[in-house]
């Protein structure tokens, strides 16, 4: 078995954009749910017909060279790498490819998707990562899901005849071939759909290896069973960061795709403190944005990139290159760390001073106001005994902040240590 594939850029990254479209993005629905009946998890996946679902199809021509938008926004709110949905569990792939005529290149739009976000994503500094479902509802040898198949069965979907199943790894296989081939380096391979089936069904050691020989150095997520590089959860930020490189994938509202009826948006306030609370994790946010039928974005996606922008073109040295900062118990909020800075991510106001504890307070440089530079008034304590007997002693610090420095979404206050403490 090759060496894994090093994640140093991948936890140095700290923030992704995830971007779920595709032809049901048209007639404002979520990507694939729908056609199997909607899921409890998703709330706006209400049940069609298969065939009403997979009918925009043979419309969806969107604007020409719309990713360039969503990739300048993503650089701009200080993202590092980009994950695009090549196929979703639909079966509708957003590229050329030989093996399916069920394709954005086959229907009116006539182009490759998936080429113009590589694009677009190489010009603004941006990794690729490609979204890749193992399931595909739509292909006959998987086989497809018919709407007499309701309920949906997460882990008892319809199993094709053993005959056939070859072909449809074939097709899996090739297209995967198709995505390390046809589009110079991938970054990272982001699989889904994996529930459906077994790792030996999935022949998941072979594609792993096959991955592996085409791109060495594509990182792959934990959804291809008994493999992966990193891990992640989804929706939340775990109590407990995983031990390895991991990512928490998140929408905006409730909704992967394009669903103009889901209006509950999360606050931008918010979205910054998730940033701050999987950065002090040691984890990445991949955050997602759902492109209309035309390829633009919704305008509260677009105003929440604009403030994520804004609050990174001051903040953005807490959040990228920066690991986790200190233990809970030593500051009340997330924290980072960047070499000899430690980076305190207010997200309140505090009710008196900031306390850091547990700090070797000797050792303490500087206290600044990230955004303004200015610098901040503290104090240290300690035990008598250390006073008395320790050269560093260990204690707390205890920051003065102006009200004034104190505003949404997140203050961040950097205390600047001596070298190697």
């Amino acid at each position: 078995m090759s060496a894994a594939p090093p994640t140093d850029w991948f936890r140095d990254a700290g923030f992704g954009m995830f971007v779920h479209w595709g032809h049901s993005s048209l007639a404002g629905r979520e990507l694939s749910w729908p056609m199997v009946g909607g899921v409890s998890v998703l709330p706006f996946s209400d049940a069609l017909p298969v065939a009403e679902y997979q009918s925009t199809a043979a419309s969806f021509c969107p604007v020409k060279g719309a990713a360039r938008e969503w990739v300048a926004r993503a650089a701009d709110a200080g993202m590092g790498y980009i994950v695009f949905t090549a196929r979703h569990h639909d079966g509708f792939s957003m590229f050329d490819s030989k093996h399916s005529d069920f394709t954005v290149a086959r229907g009116p739009y006539g182009g490759d998707i998936v080429a113009e976000v590589v694009e677009a994503a190489r010009a603004e500094g941006l990794r690729v990562g490609l979204y890749y479902s193992l399931s595909d509802w739509n292909h006959p040898d998987y086989p497809a899901f018919a709407d007499a198949d309701r309920p949906y069965q997460l882990i008892a979907y319809p199993r094709s005849d053993p005959e056939v199943w070859p072909r449809y790894l074939q097709y899996l296989f090739g297209q995967i071939t198709e995505l390390l081939t046809g589009y110079g380096p991938i970054d990272l391979l982001w699989f889904d759909g994996g529930w459906e089936r077994s790792a030996a069904e999935w022949q998941a050691a072979e594609l792993h290896a096959l991955i592996r020989s085409l791109q060495p150095d594509v990182l792959v997520n934990d959804r291809l069973p008994g493999f992966g590089d990193f891990d992640t959860p989804e929706q939340m930020v775990p109590a407990q960061p995983p031990a390895r490189a991991w990512e928490t994938c998140m929408t905006m509202n409730s909704t992967w795709g394009h669903c103009p009826s889901d209006t509950e948006y999360k606050s931008s306030v918010e979205l910054v403190q998730r940033l701050c609370e999987v950065r002090a994790g040691g984890g990445n946010l991949l955050l997602n944005v759902s492109p209309s039928g035309d390829g633009s974005l919704p305008r509260e996606q677009v105003d929440r990139l604009d403030a994520l922008a804004a609050w990174m073109q001051v903040n953005r040295t807490a959040v990228i290159g920066a690991g986790p900062g200190l233990h809970p118990w030593q500051f009340a909020g997330p924290s980072t760390r960047a070499g000899n800075r430690v980076l305190l991510h207010l997200l309140g106001r505090p009710f008196g001073a900031v306390k850091v504890r547990g700090v070797p307070i000797r050792g303490v440089r500087a206290v600044r106001h990230l955004g303004s530079g200015a610098d901040l008034t503290f104090s240290t304590t300690c035990s008598v005994a250390d006073q008395m007997f320790n050269s560093n002693p260990m204690g707390e610090v205890a920051i003065d902040v102006p009200a004034e420095l104190i505003t949404a979404p997140v203050t961040v206050i950097e205390l600047v240590m001596e070298e190697n403490q």
